[in-house]
């Protein structure tokens, strides 16, 4: 089953997740409480809702505990981020990353337990939100609009086998550049077989990319 994901507040960082979260096609609910945000954000996306986030029953009624990953978005008001950390933690949600304004709200969210915990930039808002949807992919870094470089777990099935044997580059129109291997960074060898914990160090188009993470 598919991950389900929140958004919780629509400043610059939280537009530019849930913006990327529906453009690959997530299970997404949008929390805001300003009417204008959820209105320009609810033509592409239904699932939006203007509500206050510290408010723990108006966070029960909408089923916040069932989401498998909550982002915290908010930006200026760090009291909301905090109480609204709190509640989520308490209602059970399985994990809760918290955007933060400074070191000192970083320290009071990980106390409240916080899972994950960012300081972004805009661009690092699509960023992470195609990090988060995989749970493949390690790392990305967007060389253009259209191309990113990643660290992607080896699948499985690769184990043993080698870039010639699996036509990698006609079969998947994506380049390994290197691979991650016990801490070290070494050179693939075309006629190498991938062992288990390989993370390959990839380039190409974010429409192969997505492909290749997405195969059956």
């Amino acid at each position: 089953m598919a991950k389900s994901f929140a958004v919780i507040g629509l400043g610059s960082f939280g537009r530019s997740v849930a913006q990327e979260l529906i453009k690959l096609e997530a299970n997404l609910l949008i929390i805001d409480n300003d009417a204008d945000s959820i209105a320009k954000i609810s033509k592409f996306a239904p699932n939006a809702v203007i509500l206050d986030s510290t408010d723990e029953e108006s966070l029960k009624d909408v089923g916040i505990s069932s989401i498998d990953h909550v982002i915290v978005c908010i930006g200026v008001d760090v009291q909301a981020s905090i109480l609204t950390t709190l509640i989520l933690k308490d209602l059970g949600v399985k994990k809760v990353t918290v955007k933060v304004k400074n070191d000192y709200h970083a320290k009071v969210v990980e106390k409240l337990g916080a899972d994950e915990i960012i300081f972004p930039e805009k661009q690092m808002g699509r960023r992470f939100a195609r990090r988060v949807i995989s749970d493949n992919i390690l790392d990305i870094m967007e060389l253009t609009e259209d191309f990113s470089y990643v660290e992607i777990a080896a699948p499985k099935s690769f184990k043993g086998k080698s870039l010639n044997e699996l036509d990698f580059r006609k079969k998947f129109g994506l380049n390994v550049v290197s691979i991650k291997r016990d801490g070290k960074i070494i050179t693939p060898k075309v006629n190498e077989g991938f062992l288990e914990k390989d993370i390959l160090m990839i380039v190409g188009s974010n429409k192969e990319i997505s492909k290749f993470d997405n195969r059956k």
